[in-house]
């Protein structure tokens, strides 16, 4: 029987990895067809009929491949008040980090996202989720494989819902990617925060080899490429 191993359980593979410049995942080598900036928040269908918010505080969740991944971009957003890790969309009450990791769960990798509207909206959020993760991979992100690991939207409104699905439409029509985008839009039906040590991981982790080897990498791009919305 084939054992399935989860390189962020073996961080000392990871180092001796690193080291010899060949640990790779979380799709720290992932390149995109073109250098073209997806611009969805740019499309006038996107932002039109956004309700005045009054400073009122929305949340997105969003599974983009490893969490400690996609919760150091989106903590970086000005607009961000707060990134928790967790689990959703899968059947399993309260479930460890271990249990998800064996991809029998149902449950994905996520960041709840709680933003203003006001600073930042949802269709940025999503400009930010499209352009720092591979969207086209199934039950994969880089190294890192299985269910999950799939690129979802839970959306918590009709609203995220319709603007999900038409991010799905501009991406596929930018010419960005060869293969067609794979990311699922699913109603929020729960949501369970990762253990605690899961928490702020990369900025308390910075020196630990996935972080040097994977994440660093990425958040410099990151940065680069999203420096008009960062704090």
């Amino acid at each position: 029987m084939m054992v399935r191993i989860h390189m962020k359980f073996i961080l000392f593979i990871a180092s001796m990895l690193s080291s010899i410049g060949l640990f790779s995942s979380c799709s720290n080598n992932y390149q995109p067809k073109t250098d073209k900036k997806f611009e969805f928040r740019n499309m006038t269908e996107a932002n039109q009929d956004i309700p005045n918010t009054n400073d009122t505080l929305e949340i997105a969740t969003l599974g983009a491949g490893c969490f400690w991944c996609v919760e150091a971009v989106f903590q970086s957003l000005k607009g961000v008040y707060k990134v928790q890790s967790g689990y959703s969309g899968g059947n399993v009450k309260n479930p460890s980090y271990k249990e998800v990791c064996t991809g029998r769960t149902g449950h994905v990798e996520v960041v709840q996202v709680t933003f203003n509207p006001q600073v930042i909206s949802f269709a940025q959020l999503l400009e930010v989720f499209f352009g720092t993760h591979d969207p086209t991979t199934l039950n994969r992100q880089g190294a890192d494989e299985g269910t999950q690991y799939r690129s979802a939207i839970f959306y918590h409104s009709d609203e995220q819902k319709r603007l999900g699905e038409l991010a799905i439409k501009a991406a596929n029509e930018s010419g960005n990617w060869s293969d067609p985008i794979v990311t699922e839009v699913t109603a929020f039906s729960n949501f369970y925060p990762a253990e605690d040590y899961h928490d702020n991981y990369y900025n308390l982790n910075e020196e630990q080899p996935y972080c040097r080897a994977v994440i660093t990498p990425k958040m410099d791009k990151f940065k680069k490429k999203f420096a008009e919305l960062l704090k």
